[in-house]
């Protein structure tokens, strides 16, 4: 249905108010006419006018301050002003401040003025169309950034899930200790929290990176990975290769970007003598500084297949002799700031929940893991190269 096209003319002389109605009725338009200002107010508070036509000298107020009320009421309607040439100049104050659209001179021409209307009415059909259009796309960009940001949870979710497998997997298979990843994922982001980090995306970076931190040891030969006795110089550049290969890895999961910097540096020590790039204090990305603290503490807690796990107490001695060298010693202290339940809390939760899944057979498929093993082996030929400093 086509939208009925309305203009409001306001004039204080009788018989050239007369004359407008019918010049623009005639053109086909459905005309309102007012001789009071005020009362052409009234009638842009009841409906919308596309177009509004006003005299200039007026009693009460003038043509401007009308069409800057008028405006103010209806600011998209389109706005012309007629004028007798006395008043032209003044009239300019009107053009100034962006109340009007087109000003006429009086008396007018019946060409120009048709002319002048018709254009308004389409400017007016143009930015509404415009103002449609634009609504749409912000609507339908809105849809989409909440599609996109859907199926981004949703391949962030399972992307977490198998990875959260293959650790487990990884974790028996390396060092037949049970939820190691998972224990000092969840060490770490508290020692983080202690320190004074609340960022969510911060904690979570540093959570996701400690829990991946050994996924490059897909890529390391069982040969090596599961020797029983000490490894020989060859052996040992290989098992080296684990930071890098699972940062290499990770760079292809975008929402895990940042946290492959951990993995990458989680084998580095605060006073320089780790690998792979022999970095020192805070060239160290704070991530990997708090991991070194909780996978120290984990593993001498930990029951391993050469000893038996030690006491809290003795962990808490033997992190505090080596901070400053192997630790960073604001970690250690953070660490050490919080009660023995607190870390025992941890450790049980992580079991429980293990447990449970467990129970629900929740599991990689063994030909999952080895398709992300050819990824990981296929890097070593073909590796991105790394930023080794934070």
């Amino acid at each position: 249905m086509e939208e009925v096209e309305r203009l409001l003319v306001v004039d204080d002389e009788a018989p050239i108010l007369h004359a407008l109605q019918r010049t623009f009725e005639a053109a086909g338009y459905q005309v309102t006419a007012c001789a009071d200002p005020s009362e052409a107010l009234d009638r842009l508070r009841e409906k919308p006018y596309q177009v509004l036509s006003a005299d200039y000298m007026m009693p009460g107020m003038t043509g401007a301050e009308f069409l800057a009320q008028a405006k103010a009421l209806q600011p998209e309607t389109i706005r012309i002003l007629l004028t007798a040439a006395h008043d032209f100049s003044a009239a300019v104050d009107a053009i100034n401040n962006g109340e009007i659209f087109r000003i006429l001179a009086k008396p007018w021409n019946r060409v120009e003025l048709l002319g002048t209307v018709r254009q308004a009415f389409d400017t007016y059909a143009l930015r509404e169309r415009n103002r449609q259009l634009t609504a749409i796309v912000q609507s339908q960009n809105a849809e989409l950034a909440a599609l996109n940001k859907g199926l981004e949870a949703l391949v962030e979710e399972r992307t977490t899930n198998l990875l959260d497998g293959m650790v487990a997997v990884l974790d028996y298979r390396d060092t037949e200790t049970q939820w190691h990843s998972r224990r000092v994922s969840r060490f770490t982001k508290r020692i983080a929290q202690v320190l004074g980090v609340t960022d969510a995306h911060t904690l979570r970076t540093i959570e996701m990176g400690a829990l991946l931190h050994d996924i490059g040891k897909i890529g390391v030969r069982d040969a090596v990975l599961l020797k029983p006795g000490p490894l020989d110089s060859d052996e040992w550049v290989e098992m080296r290769e684990h930071p890098r290969l699972g940062w290499a890895l990770l760079q292809r999961i975008e929402f895990l970007r940042d946290a492959s910097v951990i993995v990458l540096q989680h084998q580095e020590r605060y006073d320089g003598k780790g690998y792979p790039a022999g970095l020192a204090g805070e060239q160290i990305v704070l991530g990997a500084r708090l991991f070194a603290v909780a996978d120290t503490y984990d593993a001498i807690t930990s029951d391993r297949p050469y000893r038996k796990a030690q006491s809290h107490d003795a962990a808490v001695a033997e992190m505090q002799r080596v901070a400053g060298t192997q630790l960073d010693p604001d970690g250690v202290r953070a660490f050490c700031s919080l009660p023995e339940g607190e870390w025992r809390a941890i450790r049980h939760d992580v079991e429980k929940i293990s447990l449970l899944e467990q129970e629900w057979g929740w599991t990689p498929p063994k030909r999952v893991f080895d398709q992300i093993r050819e990824v990981a082996l296929r890097q070593k030929s073909n590796p991105p190269a790394a930023q080794t400093k934070a």
